[in-house]
């Protein structure tokens, strides 16, 4: 027997040993099988004091099958043994591996030879996080782990939907020559390098953005802001759009618009040049500048009605309004755009222009402006780098554009997409991974099956883009905290890696089942993983402080308990070493 139950506090048995210690290896960090007449319970040696043992309970075997988690503490007549390598290696290791239900992730360096995996199903069928600070070796362990999943030799994940978004593009050089490796298995890189011309660009079909989607790349601050980008979209259905299938609808719209500068009591100068710049960018073939006026002896084109006479009015007015009425029909009831047909930026700027006019919002200054900066950064997104993105010039549906994504240009199956966002700002790059990732669970939910095409979006530097932000306030949701709360019954996951986990957004973290913690130093962080994470104790806690690079804590629904795992170096290896500073500065001087 190991030694004697002699305190039991809170989650920690105190044990007075009955062996020499000099004469053992080191047993910190063992565990130990502490039996009762009717229960089987198992802690790890965390500390010794003399001769006092503190074992922290970490679970008990109820029917010879592991539980994680102590319903009852043992009694002080317990027995106390070290469980044999053998044992560990039932609880921590995979004895009965399985290519299709496991997946190795390293080797433990407590208990030599046991290899350590997860059960598939217990760890993709949830979302998972993955911290470390920055050298700890956070991007080779997911490059390993990936790589471990598809170079099996006989079970091949053919349908795994892997979408990586690549923060700094290290991930290429891990994962290009998959398919040499296991040939069923495709990668596939997209880039926001425009000049990169051996990788397809990053592409988002404007016609497939929501209302919700828009707010969010002209970065809408309130929900009073909603109105506009939602009338500037239906507006696009119709000035994106042939002008014969909808010259009746135009003429009405433009019509409205003028009639509200003609009654709104301004200056005649105003309403002048009001009208004059509605009709200089937005006219059609009946109703412009030069549309002819017809009068009783003469014609005379509309910008002449808009003369200003000797007494400071505008003479013709009553003949201007009773024209342009003639346009209005019964009133128009326009739609959101329903992805069926292609508009370009272009196309909504001259909409959102429009609708800023056909609101009514000139009649207010306040209005105006907070809906003018709006416009501002539409029109900073045309003219801007950003623009390229946007720019394809085939239609393609939702369902089209997702499968496109996933399928080669061979036209087999893709299981690893990797999206390298180093080359846009972090704003841009939050947005284009929240419309990504809204497209693919839109996509999900709505197959036929459900659950029937698992979407795995893997986050890399997730702080960037899974935060505590406004979306919220602005559009009522953010699409990773629905995606957490949501995505499992629709099979789409995510993986959060991380430097700092006290700058992700707690819902979505909340959400994780599984977690695999690298070094970190940070007190902020460590304390957020000590209030955020389940099942965290202190002395993972005061571990994680202390590992080497490319070793991990790993622990949740995918493991039997908690566990130190040494994963292995991948191969090929990711970009992510750090500067060769002495390579770099010195040279021999002969």
């Amino acid at each position: 027997m190991l030694g004697k139950i002699v305190g039991i506090q809170e989650n920690t048995v105190f044990l007075k040993l009955n062996v020499n210690l000099t004469e053992m290896q080191s047993i910190i960090n063992l565990y130990v099988l502490l039996e009762d007449k009717e229960r089987k319970m198992i802690g790890e040696i965390v500390d010794i004091k003399t001769d006092i043992a503190n074992i922290n309970l970490v679970g008990e075997f109820i029917d010879d099958k592991f539980l994680f988690g102590v319903s009852k503490k043992p009694s002080f007549s317990a027995t106390s043994k070290l469980i044999s390598k053998e044992k560990m290696n039932s609880i921590l290791g995979m004895p009965n591996y399985d290519e299709k239900r496991d997946l190795y992730i390293g080797k433990s360096p407590i208990y030599e030879g046991i290899d350590i995996g997860v059960n598939i199903n217990e760890f993709f069928s949830n979302h998972f996080a993955i911290f470390g600070s920055t050298g700890s070796g956070k991007s080779c362990s997911v490059s390993r782990i990936f790589q471990n999943l598809f170079e099996k030799q006989n079970a091949i994940a053919y349908k795994a939907s892997i979408l990586i978004f690549d923060a700094y593009g290290e991930y290429h050089t891990a994962f290009q020559d998959l398919n040499k490796k296991t040939p069923e298995i495709n990668f596939k890189a997209y880039t926001t390098n425009v000049n990169d011309e051996s990788v397809p660009n990053v592409k988002i079909p404007l016609w497939l953005l929501t209302v919700d989607d828009i707010a969010l790349l002209l970065e809408a601050k309130s929900r009073s802001e909603l109105p506009i980008i939602e009338k500037a979209m239906k507006l696009v259905t119709i000035f994106a759009r042939e002008e014969s299938q909808v010259l009746k609808s135009k003429n009405d719209i433009i019509a409205r618009a003028l009639l509200d500068i003609l009654a709104s009591g301004k200056s005649p100068a105003q309403i002048r040049d009001q009208i004059f710049s509605v009709l200089s960018h937005y006219s059609t073939k009946d109703l412009n500048l030069e549309t002819p006026i017809y009068q009783p002896g003469y014609t005379r084109p509309l910008k002449q009605c808009l003369l200003i006479d000797n007494t400071g009015k505008i003479r013709e007015m009553e003949l201007l309004t009773t024209f342009i009425n003639g346009f209005v029909t019964e009133d128009v009831e326009l739609s959101l755009p329903d992805g069926s047909f292609r508009y370009t930026l272009k196309d909504l700027y001259d909409a959102f222009e429009f609708a800023l006019i056909s609101e009514g919002v000139l009649s207010s200054d306040k209005i105006f402006d907070e809906y003018n900066v709006l416009k501002v950064r539409l029109r900073s997104l045309v003219n801007g780098d950003y623009a390229k993105y946007f720019d394809i010039p085939e239609y393609q549906s939702r369902d089209a554009f997702i499968k496109e994504i996933l399928t080669t240009d061979a036209g087999r199956k893709a299981q690893l997409i990797n999206f390298n966002i180093n080359y846009v700002d972090d704003r841009f790059a939050k947005t284009l991974t929240k419309i990504y990732s809204r497209l693919f669970f839109e996509y999900a939910k709505n197959l036929n099956k459900r659950a029937s095409l698992p979407i795995h979006i893997i986050l890399e530097e997730a702080h960037r883009y899974v935060q505590n932000d406004t979306d919220v306030d602005v559009i009522g949701y953010n699409i990773f905290d629905r995606i957490t709360k949501e995505g499992r019954k629709y099979a789409v996951m995510l993986g959060l890696i991380s430097q700092r986990p006290s700058e992700l957004s707690t819902t979505a973290l909340s959400q994780c089942s599984n977690f695999l913690i690298f070094k970190m130093l940070h007190p902020t962080d460590v304390e957020y993983i000590r209030q955020m994470v389940p099942n965290i104790t202190t002395e993972i806690l005061k571990k994680i402080k202390l590992l080497q690079p490319g070793t991990c804590i790993a622990f949740g629904s995918g493991f039997k308990l908690p566990s130190l795992i040494k994963l292995d170096m991948p191969h090929p290896a990711p970009s992510s070493n750090s500067c060769d500073i002495s390579g770099v500065w010195f040279i021999d001087r002969n």
